[in-house]
């Protein structure tokens, strides 16, 4: 991954803290977005970047604490993973970070290849999370694509019915069904039954109840 495609934010009341973290980052070829306040961080917090992303959020701050950030970026549904930075941990804090999904819990001073390493594994985490959200969401944009006759085809496809059986099922021909099949193939971009079977479950597509 290279470094100048990602971003790690810090969130640090302590300045010198705070300057040393986007010196050291920085240098490292990091683009870093530095922050003083839990509330200064939440108001961008929902522009994050397009390229992958972390946050190195200290664990006793006023105000907000990096415990209660961490709780108010998952309500918030803002997928980054958070890195913990502490001075005064302690084994309750570093069980509810991690119990929250914290990738690292990481003690005062902070050696540089334990940084780094940790930065690491949260931006790739980071960028395994994107890819299978856009892949989510290209899956979602073929059902998109579809009729709902097309629709109800594939809900039917995917239980194992044949063909007859379908037309059957929505009161129509043999050979019109088999139109609409391949035409589902073609549109989910799928390279068999079996294929569209696991793209169908990843969508939870379900089996129509009723024929329009």
């Amino acid at each position: 991954m290279k470094t100048q495609e990602t971003t790690v934010f810090v969130v640090d009341d302590d300045d010198s803290v705070r300057k040393a973290l986007t010196r050291l980052l920085g240098g490292a070829g990091y683009r870093v977005d530095p922050y003083r306040s839990a509330r200064d961080f939440l108001a961008r917090a929902n522009q994050l970047p397009e390229g992958p992303a972390c946050v190195i959020l200290d664990l006793c701050m006023p105000d907000v604490s990096g415990l209660e950030l961490q709780t108010l970026l998952q309500a918030a549904n803002v997928p980054l993973p958070v890195l913990f930075a502490t001075a005064h941990g302690d084994v309750p804090s570093s069980v509810r970070a991690m119990k929250g999904g914290a990738v690292d819990f990481l003690t005062k001073p902070i050696e540089e290849a334990e940084l780094f390493a940790a930065v690491r594994r949260a931006l790739a985490m980071d960028d395994e999370r994107r890819r299978a959200r856009a892949a989510q969401a290209a899956l979602g944009g073929r059902l998109a694509r579809l009729t709902p006759r097309e629709h109800q085809v594939l809900s039917l496809v995917v239980t194992g019915m044949l063909n007859k059986q379908i037309a059957g099922r929505l009161g129509t021909s043999e050979r019109t069904i088999k139109v609409h099949r391949a035409r589902v193939m073609q549109k989910m971009e799928a390279t068999s039954v079996a294929d569209l079977v696991r793209i169908a479950d990843r969508l939870g597509v379900s089996e129509v109840r009723t024929a329009v």
